[in-house]
C-alpha cells in the first residue's frame, strides 16, 4: 500500500465514525453501535455511552482528510514509505476508550506494521475499529496483529504507570522504544474568566471521570482567588455521582478529608484542596496559587514532567489550549510531547 492509500483508509474511516455521531444512523449501524457501547461497559464500567461516543468522536475528529495531510507535510514522504518495514510492538493504554489509537495510526501511516498488546480495560474498542479500518481497505489485514507478547517486535511504544514504566524501560532496553508514564493537565485561572468560559472547564475536568492525562487535575489560582462562580459553573457536570464507581471514590476521598481535617471545598460530587501535586485522585481536584507570571512559571515548570496539557481561557497563556478543549487534541499533538511519527520514520 502506498502512503495516498492509507491516508485515503484512514480519512475513510473517519468519515464512518463521524457518521455515528449523528441522528440519521441506519438500523444496523446503530444496532452495532449499540452492541459495541454494551460491550465495552460491561467489560469496563468507566466506558459508559457518553464516553465512548465522545472518544468515537476523537477520533474522527482526528481523521479528516485535511488534518491528516497537515500533520504529514512535517515529515519527509520518502521516509513513511519504508522499503522495509518494521514491526512496532505497541503496549496500549486502557485508562479511557482508545486512548491507544493514536500509535495505531502512526504505526500504520508511517508504513510499518503493527502488533499491539490491548490493555485489559479496553480490548475490545481497538479490535471494532481496526476491523472497520481493515473492511475499508482490506490491504491493512496484514499490518495489524494483536498480541499477548512483544517477542518479535523490532521496536516499542509502551505506555503505562510510573511503576510500569520503570519494567518497560528494562524490557526492553535493547530496542528503540518510547515509554509513557502518568500525566495530568493543568488549568491556569486568572480570576477574570466568564461563566461560559468556566463551564466549559468542565469538559476538561469531568471529561472520561478524570482518567485521562488529558484531564485538568489541579489548577492554578492568583491569592484570594474566589472559587464561588467555578463552582456555580460546574454545577452541570453533578451527573457524575450517578455513577457507582465515581460515587464510591468521592466518598472515599470525603472521608479522608473529614477524618484527617483538611481544609477543602466540596460541591457535593468534586472535592476541591490545596496541593502542590501534579495527579489528585478521582473526584479531587488540587489547586495552589500563584503571584505572579514568574512565580506561575515556576510552578508550572515543576509540574511540566507531569504535565500533558495546561488549558486556559482563550488559550490567553502561551502553548496552552483553551477550556473544553484539553480533550480535543490535534493528531499532531503528540502524548508526553515526544513526535512519534518522526520516531517513527528512523527505524
Amino acid at each position: 500500500m502506498t502512503l495516498e492509500t492509507r491516508l485515503r483508509a484512514f480519512a475513510h474511516l473517519g468519515q464512518r465514525l463521524a457518521a455515528l455521531s449523528t441522528d440519521n444512523l441506519t438500523d444496523e449501524l446503530a444496532d452495532d453501535l449499540a452492541d459495541l457501547i454494551r460491550r465495552a461497559g460491561s467489560h469496563n464500567a468507566w466506558f459508559d455511552a457518553p464516553n465512548v461516543t465522545a472518544a468515537l468522536a476523537g477520533v474522527a475528529a482526528m481523521l479528516t482528510e485535511p488534518e491528516l495531510r497537515r500533520w504529514l507535510t512535517a515529515y519527509d514522504g520518502a521516509r513513511l514509505e519504508p522499503t522495509a518495514p518494521r514491526r512496532v510492538g505497541v503496549v496500549m493504554a486502557g485508562n479511557i476508550p482508545l486512548v491507544g489509537f493514536h500509535d495505531l495510526l502512526a504505526v500504520l501511516l508511517s508504513g510499518h506494521t503493527l502488533a499491539a498488546k490491548l490493555a485489559s480495560g479496553d480490548p475490545f474498542l481497538p479490535r471494532w475499529l481496526a476491523g472497520q479500518l481493515v473492511e475499508i481497505e482490506p490491504g491493512f489485514a496484514d499490518r495489524i496483529h494483536f498480541v499477548e507478547r512483544l517477542n518479535d517486535a523490532e521496536a516499542i511504544i509502551a505506555t503505562g504507570s510510573d511503576n510500569t514504566a520503570r519494567y518497560f524501560e528494562y524490557y526492553f532496553a535493547s530496542r528503540p522504544h518510547i515509554i509513557r508514564r502518568n500525566r495530568t493537565s493543568r488549568a491556569v485561572l486568572s480570576g477574570y474568566e466568564t461563566a461560559p468560559e468556566l463551564a466549559a472547564l468542565g469538559e476538561d475536568i469531568f471529561r472520561y471521570y478524570g482518567l485521562g492525562c488529558r484531564n485538568v487535575a489541579s489548577l492554578l489560582v492568583p491569592p484570594g482567588y474566589d472559587f464561588v462562580p467555578l463552582l456555580d459553573a460546574l454545577q452541570p457536570w453533578q451527573h457524575v455521582l450517578l455513577h457507582h464507581k465515581y460515587c464510591n471514590n468521592y466518598d472515599y476521598q470525603k472521608s479522608l478529608l473529614l477524618v484527617n481535617r483538611e481544609p477543602h471545598l466540596d460541591t457535593g460530587f468534586l472535592l476541591l484542596r490545596e496541593a502542590t501535586g501534579a495527579v489528585s485522585p478521582i473526584s479531587v481536584l488540587f489547586h495552589q496559587s500563584y503571584d505572579g507570571k514568574a512565580e506561575l512559571q515556576e510552578h508550572l515548570a515543576a509540574l511540566a514532567p507531569q504535565t500533558q496539557a495546561v488549558v486556559s481561557a482563550g488559550g490567553w497563556l502561551t502553548g496552552s489550549v483553551p477550556f473544553g478543549q484539553a480533550q480535543h487534541p490535534h493528531v499532531w499533538d503528540y502524548a508526553d510531547g515526544v513526535d512519534t511519527m518522526q520516531w517513527l520514520t528512523t527505524l
